[in-house]
């Protein structure tokens, strides 16, 4: 029989409040923490006020190449991988950190958040599966999120070279329209 640690339980409390109150999916609580599918329900409702949302989790690679989630996708990126090379941050606490940096500078930048921490906690584990891997634009040097294996000899990123749509939402020709 495993020795119940109360620091050890207040630790993975601490860690799913955090993610609770980033967004976090059940399903990744479940997987991040060592708590019962009932304990996390409670805690959940008693952060939240409300269920956790249903349903399958989102589960492709795809997603993180359009122009938007990529540009978003690849900022996280370069900031967990800083913080895992440099910080010695590992799991669950990598990606708290990352995603909260991540959610910083596109508050500074005046910009509305694209990547949940969801699809964050996907993007690492796509990594970790070789599944995704960043690759650097030829003009700017950034790095961008890309495919394992795909043909990016002379990749240019969509920052550098954005897609004829790119930005043209309905809620930024609604803006474009108001200011007008």
């Amino acid at each position: 029989m495993r020795n119940k640690s109360v620091v050890n339980e207040a630790r993975e409390i601490q860690i799913s409040v955090e993610l609770i109150n980033l967004g976090a999916r059940l399903q990744v609580l479940q997987e991040e923490t060592a708590l019962s599918r009932e304990r996390l329900l409670k805690l959940y409702k008693e952060v939240k006020g409300e269920s956790p949302s249903k349903g399958m989790l989102p589960y492709s690679t795809d997603w993180f190449m359009s122009w938007l989630p990529n540009i978003h996708s690849s900022l996280f990126m370069d900031i967990h991988q800083f913080l895992v090379k440099h910080a010695n941050i590992f799991g669950v606490e990598a990606l708290i950190k990352s995603y909260r940096l991540y959610l910083e500078q596109i508050d500074v930048s005046g910009g509305e958040s694209t990547l949940s921490i969801t699809r964050a906690w996907f993007l690492i584990r796509f990594f970790d599966a070789n599944m995704l891997e960043l690759t650097t634009c030829t003009e700017c040097g950034g790095h961008f999120v890309t495919h394992t294996d795909e043909l990016c000899k002379d990749y240019v990123c969509g920052i550098c070279r954005p897609p004829s749509r790119a930005g043209k939402t309905k809620k930024a020709t609604m803006l474009e329209a108001m200011a007008a």
